[in-house]
């Protein structure tokens, strides 16, 4: 009779500890955890160029069924259109961005011409979804020493692109990350395309599959104790990025 109730104990336990569990972040959607016993790493997925109706709307269809938090820098002229998708995208607790207004190149731009880009974002932005820190990616990631004191905010560069917008092929760009990913990577992707969208989602699949939760890039950098710092280029969680 001893030895029934301690397998029964035993399985009870087993039940409790080895199921997935999710974990909620201040106000934010639940995030999928790896069941107990996996190893757990973090990863940030990011989306350029959005929002556009249908790509994202589809995208932000699938990552609230991952339970996969994503973070989307957007391009102020993107954003009129476009506005329940932004305001979708806080809501479930994705990290949105600023992607300046016409996508226009801030490496060797005139001062007030990188200013404009970058306030006018930022001022739809707060109109839409309120105060707050709208982090920055540079567009084609390009930077010079001028614009480190004029951003208000950290940048995000990345360290893993596939070049999603060359290819245009979701196996391709599937096979591309999941060869390299690596525990705190940001990974470049495009919401504007729809075979990117399918990748995105394969890989999310794939990926929590070996133990990744897949954060904002502000979550993931308060999860290696990162503190960002404005006007500064990150390629990661734990590496800045030189120019």
């Amino acid at each position: 009779m001893k030895r029934w109730f301690v397998w029964i104990a035993m399985a009870a336990l087993m039940a409790v500890f080895c199921r997935p569990v999710t974990v909620e972040t201040a106000g934010l959607s639940p995030l999928t955890v790896p069941a107990r016993g996996e190893e757990t790493k973090y990863i940030a997925l990011t989306f350029d160029d959005g929002p556009r109706a249908d790509t994202t709307g589809r995208l932000l269809d699938g990552l609230q069924e991952r339970g996969a938090h994503a973070t989307f820098f957007v391009i102020g002229e993107q954003v009129p259109e476009n506005e329940a998708l932004l305001k979708r995208m806080a809501a479930e607790g994705h990290q949105v961005g600023n992607h300046t207004f016409s996508h226009e190149s801030l490496q060797n731009a005139a001062e007030h011409t990188i200013i404009e880009e970058i306030q006018k974002t930022e001022v739809l932005l707060e109109e839409i979804l309120g105060e707050g820190e709208y982090w920055l990616r540079p567009p084609y990631g390009l930077v010079d020493n001028r614009i480190g004191p004029l951003v208000k905010t950290p940048m995000i560069y990345w360290s893993l692109d596939p070049e999603d917008w060359r290819l245009l092929n979701t196996d391709q760009v599937v096979a591309y990350v999941l060869g390299r990913v690596k525990n705190g990577d940001i990974i470049l992707l495009h919401d504007f395309y729809p075979t990117s969208v399918d990748a995105a989602l394969q890989i999310v699949d794939a990926l929590q599959a070996e133990g990744y939760v897949f954060l904002t890039v502000e979550e993931l950098f308060q999860q290696f104790g990162t503190q960002p710092q404005n006007g500064v280029l990150y390629a990661s969680a734990t590496e800045e990025r030189n120019w």
